[in-house]
C-alpha cells in the first residue's frame, strides 16, 4: 500500500461485501519452521503475506549471518529454537521494540537442552548470537505453562530433530491452549510423534501437563494454509457495529472446525449481535456469513487467555454498543508490539471512556463516560503505537461515528496488508484522499 501519514475514515450506509481474507499468520509461521526442518521441496499454497511471514520466510531462504525480523515476535521466538539445531552462527536481532521484548525463558531452556546463546546486549532480551548444532540430545524439561505459547510450539517444533526427542513438562495454567494444540497437531499432520496428557477437557487439578515428542522424523507433505480467523474478527466488528439493519458479509474458505483458537470469535460476538452461519459463498466456494441477529448482551464476561488478539477489537465492540464488560486473560497484552492495555486506555480516555486495569490482565468498563453531558465526539484521531491491532480494531469505530482518523495506518502490514482495500471495496470512505488514491487503495493487491 502506499503510504499514507493518516487515513479519514467515513463509514458506509450499506455493508454488504465479500472479503477474500488473508491467510493466517499463526499456521503460515509453524508451516515455514517445519517445512524448513524437512528441507521439504514442496512449495507450501496459500501461505500469508504479512510481515511476520515475510521475514521469515526470507530468513529461511537466504540465511544470513545477521537476520533482522524487524518487529516480528513469531519469528523472534520460532527463529531462537530453529537456529539452534541448524549448523551456522547467526545473529537475530530486531527494532527498538523488540530488543524490550524478553526471551529469557526460552533461551534458558534451550540452554538447558545444550544449545549455544548469547546474549548481544542486555541479559534476557534480544540481540542474540545463536550457534547451531546437529547433536542436541534433548530430553527432559520444564517449563511454566503460563509463559507465551509460542515459546513452547518453538521448543516442539525442534524436538523431532533432537537425538532423544523431547518430554516437556508445562506447570500450571496453560496460556493460550488452542495455539499449543495448532502447533500438535501441524507436528502430527507432517509426521511426528506427539502425545500430549492435556488434550482433553481442562483439570484445575491437575498439577501440570506433559508433551512427548518421539524421535520420528517429519515428512514432505503437500500443504494449504487456510484464512486468518484473527482478521476475521474486524469484519464480526463492522457487523456489530454498522446502522445497515440487513448488513452481512461473506468469508470465502473460513472453516468453523479450524485450528485456529480465534475461531471463539464467533461464539463472543454471537452475544454482541453478529450470527456466523456456513454458506456457498457468491464467489462458490464454501465459507461463513456474518449477519445481525441484534440479540445484544447486557453485560460481557469473557477470558481471553486463549484468544488475546481478539481483546482489542471485543473492547471497542462493547464500548461503542454500550455493553458493560469484565475481561480477563490479558497480562500477555502488556508485552506484545506496544502495551496493548496501555494504548486502549489512553486513546479511550481521550473518546471519554475510562476502562480500569489490573496487573493481573483484568480490563473493566461500567458501560459509562465519565462526562456523560459532554456529547460523544463525531470524530477521532487515534494513535496506532505501531500496533496493526490498534489500527484495525479502532478503523471500525466509524460505523457509529462520523470519522476516524487512523495515523500510521501502513502498520497493518503486519497481519492484514489489504486491510484498507477492503474496506475500500465494502464501501468505506477515506475523505482525505483523491477519488483517484481511492481507486489506487481498492486496485491494490
Amino acid at each position: 500500500m502506499t503510504e499514507y501519514e493518516y487515513l479519514d475514515i467515513k463509514r458506509p450506509l450499506v455493508v454488504r461485501t465479500e472479503v477474500k481474507l488473508p491467510a493466517s499468520k499463526s499456521i503460515s509461521n509453524r508451516l515455514l519452521i517445519i517445512n524448513a526442518l524437512v528441507q521439504s521441496p514442496i512449495e507450501p499454497k496459500n501461505l500469508s503475506e504479512c510481515d511476520d511471514t515475510r521475514v521469515m520466510r526470507q530468513a529461511l531462504r537466504d540465511m544470513p549471518e545477521v537476520i533482522d525480523i524487524g518487529a516480528a515476535g513469531t519469528a523472534m521466538r520460532f527463529l531462537t529454537a530453529y537456529l539452534c539445531v541448524t549448523p551456522g552462527t547467526h545473529t537475530l536481532t530486531g527494532t527498538p521494540r523488540m530488543k524490550q521484548r524478553p526471551i529469557g525463558v526460552l533461551v534458558d531452556a534451550l540452554r538447558s537442552l545444550g544449545a549455544e546463546i548469547e546474549y548481544l546486549e542486555k541479559e534476557g532480551f534480544p540481540p542474540l548470537r545463536i550457534t547451531g548444532r546437529t547433536d542436541l540430545a534433548g530430553g527432559e524439561l520444564t517449563v511454566r505453562g503460563d509463559i507465551s505459547s509460542q515459546y513452547i510450539s518453538a521448543l516442539l517444533m525442534i524436538a523431532p530433530r533432537l537425538k532423544n526427542g523431547l518430554t516437556l513438562h508445562l506447570t500450571g495454567e496453560i496460556a493460550s491452549r488452542p495455539y499449543l494444540k495448532m502447533t500438535i497437531e501441524m507436528m502430527r499432520q507432517f509426521g511426528a510423534e506427539v502425545d500430549w496428557d492435556g488434550e482433553g477437557p481442562i483439570n484445575p487439578n491437575q498439577p501440570s501437563h506433559t508433551v512427548r515428542v518421539g524421535t520420528k522424523a517429519y515428512e514432505a507433505r503437500p500443504y494449504t494454509v487456510e484464512p486468518d480467523w484473527s482478521a476475521a474478527s474486524y469484519w464480526y466488528e463492522i457487523i456489530a457495529l454498522t446502522n445497515d439493519p440487513g448488513a452481512w458479509a461473506e468469508l470465502p474458505g473460513l472453516q468453523l472446525d479450524s485450528l485456529q483458537g480465534d475461531k471463539v470469535v464467533q461464539d463472543i460476538f454471537e452475544r454482541l449481535g453478529v450470527r456466523t452461519e456456513e454458506c456457498v459463498c457468491e464467489c462458490g466456494e464454501k465459507g461463513i456469513r456474518l449477519r445481525k441477529n441484534y440479540e445484544v448482551t447486557c453485560y460481557l464476561p469473557c477470558d481471553f487467555t486463549s484468544c488475546p488478539d481478539l481483546a482489542q477489537t471485543t473492547v471497542l465492540t462493547c464500548i461503542m454498543l454500550g455493553v458493560p464488560f469484565s475481561f480477563t486473560g490479558l497480562k500477555s497484552l502488556r508485552i506484545k508490539e506496544t502495551d496493548r492495555i496501555q494504548a486502549l486506555k489512553s486513546e479511550l480516555e481521550r473518546m471519554g471512556y475510562v476502562v480500569q486495569d489490573s496487573t493481573d490482565g483484568e480490563l473493566e468498563w461500567d458501560g459509562e463516560r465519565f462526562d456523560e453531558d459532554f456529547p460523544r465526539p463525531t470524530d477521532i484521531r487515534i494513535n496506532t503505537y505501531e500496533d496493526h491491532r490498534m489500527a484495525m480494531a479502532f478503523a471500525p469505530v466509524c460505523c457509529q461515528l462520523s470519522v476516524v482518523k487512523i495515523m500510521n495506518p501502513n502498520v497493518v502490514s503486519k497481519s492484514y496488508p489489504h486491510f484498507w482495500r477492503d474496506l475500500r471495496r465494502c464501501g468505506f470512505r477515506y475523505i482525505n484522499l483523491t477519488e483517484e488514491e481511492m481507486l489506487k487503495i481498492a486496485r491494490e493487491e
